[in-house]
């Protein structure tokens, strides 16, 4: 199978749905040995913060002389995005072999897989074939029925945070959503709680302890950090006595590294060998695309993935850090399935002009219903029917008013984003 071929297979398991529940992943990957079971793996589940995490996380153990996995979703470029070896997306070659092989054992079963079956199985497989020391997996949606939940026993089960978001599956509650997330948690392994709502946490400690998992929270002792050590370059913060920096923009990053660094000392605790130096290291060097990442700097283009409401105020509240007074303009697209009439209310007043247009992707919300919505509640927006169309309006609106451009709504757009920008 090459790489076309494997393709067209992902978009034929596309084409089954999203179904929730392990019965399929788990019969799938007991064809294939149990590869998810050879590995040893940091579980991440959360509303907001996982691919920073991920990405932070992998970059110190890698620092550290470990052979790193990784799986996270969505792809922001290719599909080969979601599968990484020591931060480094596998080649189409690679990823053709690895589909190549599954294939015939998901076509044997009589209840076959979905994509994103397929693609976690070919993740833990990856990670067995490649000889990986520890893999960061990362959940899809949710987690007791997301298919990533196969890990037995993994090192360490972490949960960001709990915010609203995928209500159609999760639940309208905190308390809803907090009960899926915390399904990650495996009898005696231990479990990281880095969010701040109280309601979530008492939920996810009493599942910790009706397994006998020893459950940690954020503790910030020996870490520190002030608002003027955050800028458009990064974030420095000082921890245990040293002054470490993140080249991630991003005001919500202050609070992924933080989580990272309490997890550090989970893991030490479970055998790792993590030096100092290889955390300082690893935070300096990380690479993570869509979340406040800088794409030009005449004029200043910035894309973030933001798309639900709690990372829509993060985005706000780095638009405001890092810009003052200053109006930026806004290029959004949205899923038809978010509250995309919170943008208004929530970086309305921090916006000259919005841009809307319509992701090529088929649970994205037309562009005119985009900006009208946002329109009506204050902020004035231009709807494009041409995808490239409305980034060429967007830079020359920012170009010709000297204002920072900051492209969201949904990681979704990332590469068509980027691809019309480079094509101006």
């Amino acid at each position: 199978m090459n790489y076309a071929e494997a393709i067209g297979y992902m978009k034929k398991a596309a084409f089954r749905g999203s179904r929730l529940g392990l019965e399929r992943i788990a019969g799938l990957l007991h064809l294939m040995g149990d590869p998810q079971d050879r590995v040893k793996t940091v579980h991440i589940s959360g509303t907001n913060g996982k691919g920073s995490f991920g990405a932070m996380l992998t970059s110190v153990l890698k620092s550290a002389g470990y052979k790193v996995g990784g799986f996270s979703s969505p792809a922001i470029t290719e599909v080969t995005d979601s599968l990484r070896i020591n931060g480094e997306e596998i080649t189409g070659e690679e990823f053709a072999e690895l589909i190549g092989d599954i294939a015939p054992i998901c076509e044997s079963m009589d209840d076959k897989p979905t994509e994103f079956e397929v693609l976690t199985a070919a993740a833990f497989e990856l990670f067995v074939r490649r000889g990986c020391d520890i893999a960061v997996v990362e959940c899809g949606m949710g987690g007791d029925l997301d298919s990533t939940n196969v890990i037995k026993a993994p090192l360490l089960s972490v949960i960001t945070n709990v915010q609203k978001d995928h209500s159609a599956f999760l639940g309208n509650t905190i308390a809803e959503i907090a009960s899926h997330k915390a399904g990650i948690i495996k009898a005696g392994r231990p479990v990281y709680f880095g969010g701040d709502s109280e309601e979530a946490c008492e939920i996810i400690a009493a599942r910790a302890e009706s397994l006998g998992s020893e459950i940690f929270l954020a503790d910030g002792r020996n870490i520190s950090w002030t608002d003027d050590n955050c800028g458009i370059d990064g974030t420095y913060i000082s921890f245990e006595g040293e002054r470490l920096h993140i080249p991630l923009p991003g005001t919500y990053q202050t609070e992924n590294a933080v989580n990272v660094l309490c997890c550090i000392g989970i893991l030490r605790r479970e055998g790792l060998d993590i030096p100092h130096e290889s955390v300082r290291e690893g935070l300096a060097s990380v690479k993570w695309h869509g979340r406040f990442e800088i794409l030009r700097r005449e004029p200043l283009i910035i894309y973030d993935g933001a798309h639900n409401p709690d990372g829509i105020r993060c985005a706000a509240d780095s638009i405001r850090r890092y810009f003052g007074g200053r109006k930026v303009a806004l290029f959004i697209g949205v899923m038809a399935d978010k509250e995309y009439g919170l943008y208004a209310d929530m970086l309305g007043e921090l916006a000259e002009r919005a841009f809307a247009v319509k992701p090529a992707n088929p649970r994205a919300l037309d562009s005119k219903i985009l900006a009208e919505a946002l329109t009506e509640r204050g902020l004035f927006t231009e709807s494009f029917d041409d995808f490239s169309s409305g980034v060429k309006a967007a830079c020359d609106y920012a170009a010709e008013r000297k204002i920072p451009l900051i492209a969201l709504g949904s990681l979704y757009m990332y590469r068509q984003f980027t691809e019309a920008l480079g094509n101006i």
